[in-house]
């Protein structure tokens, strides 16, 4: 046997493989091991990728651009996965001595190792290299198990994914023809006074509710899904969490004959959301700049606008106030980390939906 000492680093290379593969694809809950994989492909391709697209011309293509990064993120995990695992396996089997018997029959090189460990990693079993001792047979079986059982678990991965972004983008496109596109917290409340549908505010806030909690657990098992961007121009996902919690602050601040309690649970959730997605996906609280742009005098005025009565008016812009410091720098982090921009708390202008849009039209604004 010759190079002996390379066996375990080999096996380390494919247990640790192993391991970032399990809490990555199989384990349903936060990891706070720093260094994995998806974190280090994040941290490492992400920040470049999102500096390069913001050179780009127009908002369509820039989006077009970034939604990209989701996808070749999660295919490039897979590739880094299965090389390290090719590498490891081709580590041990050199190790041990590099036991293949090769067809025609030639000096076998680490090169060979390589090739023998990809051809069994992905159970080609070409015939042209074969194991010619005991060790050589066992590490084979065992690599072509863990071949087999890797591609299955990367085959069912993408699946899960697609599940969940489509389950999250379901309910943000619905959002859509209640709150404009972006969503705008004042819009929102607006349209449902002007359509005396003032009781409809509670089955929103009801619905949104249980949508915070599937997108928090979502994202929190799967941290690639919050790379996936919306299929429709001025959506996201931080920007609708940043709108329920913007209606929700409203509603809690005091709004005549708007009860407050599913607010609160709507509030709470929404937050939470906002707070552990920003310590999860590594997006640091920052100054938001709505807190500035939007002033609570000016969020009062345009609902009272609306047709809203707001309950003891400087004490509603103080909860306001303190509701909204609970959770804009949290979004704001999240906002500036995967480049969604946050949504306004009024639209200034007439801006027409998305369902309002047709695609060509909607092609002809970005280009």
């Amino acid at each position: 046997m010759h190079a002996l000492a390379v066996v375990p680093v080999g096996a380390a290379l494919v247990l640790l493989t192993l391991w970032d593969a399990f809490e990555t694809v199989i384990l349903p809950r936060t990891v706070v091991r720093l260094l994995r994989l998806s974190r280090t492909i994040n941290t490492v391709v992400w920040r470049p990728w999102a500096a390069l697209a913001a050179r780009a011309r127009t908002d369509g293509r820039r989006e077009r651009y970034l939604s990209f990064y989701g996808p070749i993120s999660v295919i490039l995990m897979l590739a880094i996965w299965a090389s390290a695992l090719l590498s490891g396996f081709a580590l041990i089997a050199y190790g041990f001595g590099s036991h293949w018997t090769a067809t025609p029959v030639r000096p076998v090189t680490f090169l060979d190792d390589l090739y023998g460990s990809g051809t069994t990693l992905f159970t080609l079993g070409l015939g042209d290299l074969a194991p010619s001792s005991s060790i050589m047979r066992a590490l084979v079986v065992v690599e072509a198990g863990t071949g087999l059982g890797f591609l299955t678990v990367g085959i069912a991965y993408l699946p899960v994914l697609y599940q969940s972004f489509s389950r999250r983008e379901a309910q943000i496109t619905l959002l859509d023809a209640w709150a404009g596109s972006p969503p705008a917290a004042v819009e929102m409340l607006r349209r449902v006074a002007a359509n005396e549908a003032k009781g409809e505010i509670q089955v929103f806030l009801k619905d949104w509710e249980r949508w915070c909690a599937e997108m928090l657990e979502a994202q929190i098992s799967y941290p690639q899904v919050a790379y996936f961007r919306s299929q429709h121009g001025r959506q996201s996902w931080v920007s609708a969490l940043t709108a329920v919690l913007d209606v929700s602050a409203i509603v809690l601040a005091g709004l005549d004959g708007i009860p407050t309690w599913q607010a609160r649970q709507t509030f709470a959730i929404a937050r939470h959301a906002a707070v552990d997605l920003s310590q999860v996906l590594s997006a640091a609280p920052r100054r938001s700049p709505r807190l500035d742009a939007t002033p609570n005098d000016r969020i009062i005025d345009a609902l009272e606008h609306a047709g809203y009565h707001v309950n003891h008016g400087e004490d509603a812009r103080t909860r306001l106030q303190h509701l909204r410091n609970m959770y804009e720098p949290f979004v704001a982090g999240l906002s500036a980390a995967f480049s969604m921009e946050l949504p306004p708390w009024i639209h200034n202008r007439a801006i027409k939906d998305n369902w309002e849009v047709t695609p060509r039209a909607a092609v002809e604004a970005h280009l």
